[in-house]
């Protein structure tokens, strides 16, 4: 070999390993791209995903719990000295996570009860120019019976399940929405009084607000989520589930039927027992219950022995989560989907 032709040959072997080594280099960079890329994607929808599904902590939904049921606040008879605690207490939550009052105030007196009571009800707005004058209701009743039958000693009808759990379900939405800022439609957080006394709270803001002329979506109810049911094929069952076709879609956008009926709510005429129904009766609108109470898990109802000790965090943080993600699809539908004589 000539020197002539060993140089231009050792002049492309040179080029050639530099283009290599350039190619190599590249595709370093790029691999290094896309593991990032593939990293930050990642990141993203594992928050959307923690958000979403995972955003109720066990310790938060205690400490709600454990407040709410305790002797302190001697059974939230309304009317009695140991509401203003109470009421103080949600409110400090509503504030606490920049929630606004929904009046002048987060208090909302009733014109239907003997004594000064009131339901707590704040708002976020929606992001949507348009949707945001739709509301949804989110809510349930705060207060219990006061004292029952004298067992051992105590009197004090704590009501852990009914319904500080639902209170406590209703502060952990709340809260969710408040951080994630997601909601198109503006939500009502509405925590009634005297439910107990014949559903006087919800009553009488449903009339309030119909008067007022508020745009209500749907209505969706917390009671009685304490405790899972025994050999249900189901997580939650929903009051008055052939009225509308918010079950089925709940149960579309969570991809699992986690919502049913079971034959003893129409037996005892459940979807009028709570407060969901004075929205249906008022507005003529999609209002529901979720409950696991089936009569047959619990046997403390109105009891001195509903306590904090006995609740299913685990399960109740199920519950909540799982109405966070499909409460957030539903609450930023394109339309009101959900409409009554639908299945």
């Amino acid at each position: 070999m000539t020197t002539k032709i060993y140089n231009q040959n050792k002049s492309r072997i040179f080029s050639g390993f530099v283009v290599f080594k350039s190619n190599i280099n590249f595709l370093k960079i790029l691999f290094q791209m896309k593991f990032y890329y593939i990293l930050i994607v990642a990141f993203f929808l594992n928050t959307t995903f923690a958000q979403t599904t995972g955003f109720s902590k066990t310790e938060n939904i205690s400490k709600t719990l454990a407040f709410l049921s305790s002797d302190e606040t001697k059974g939230r008879e309304p009317g009695t000295p140991e509401m203003e605690k109470v009421m103080l207490y949600l409110e400090q939550i509503f504030k606490d996570n920049n929630i606004k009052p929904y009046y002048e105030t987060y208090r909302d007196k009733l014109s239907n009860y003997k004594k000064p009571a009131y339901n707590i009800v704040g708002v976020i707005e929606g992001s949507d120019p348009i949707l945001k004058n739709e509301y949804v209701v989110i809510g349930a009743h705060y207060d219990h019976i006061g004292t029952a039958e004298n067992i051992g000693g105590d009197i004090i009808a704590n009501g852990a399940n009914d319904n500080a759990v639902g209170s406590t379900s209703v502060t952990e939405i709340a809260k969710y929405f408040a951080t994630a800022k997601s909601n198109k439609r503006s939500v009502i957080f509405a925590l009634f009084t005297a439910e107990e006394k014949g559903l006087l709270g919800s009553s009488h803001l449903a009339k309030r607000m119909k008067k007022e002329g508020v745009d209500i979506y749907f209505m969706f109810n917390f009671e009685m989520i304490g405790v899972p049911m025994k050999d249900k094929d189901m997580l939650v069952y929903m009051t008055g589930i052939d009225k509308s076709n918010m079950a089925q879609k709940m149960n579309d956008y969570a991809g699992q039927s986690w919502v049913g009926s079971i034959p003893i709510e129409s037996t005892y005429g459940l979807f009028k027992a709570s407060d969901n129904y004075p929205f249906y009766k008022e507005y003529n609108i999609p209002a529901h219950t979720i409950s696991t109470f089936d009569f047959d898990n619990y046997e403390f109802y109105h009891h001195v022995d509903d306590e904090f000790e006995k609740m299913d965090i685990n399960h109740i943080q199920k519950v909540i989560n799982t109405s966070i993600s499909v409460l957030e699809k539903m609450i930023n539908a394109p339309t009101k989907e959900i409409q009554l004589g639908k299945k």
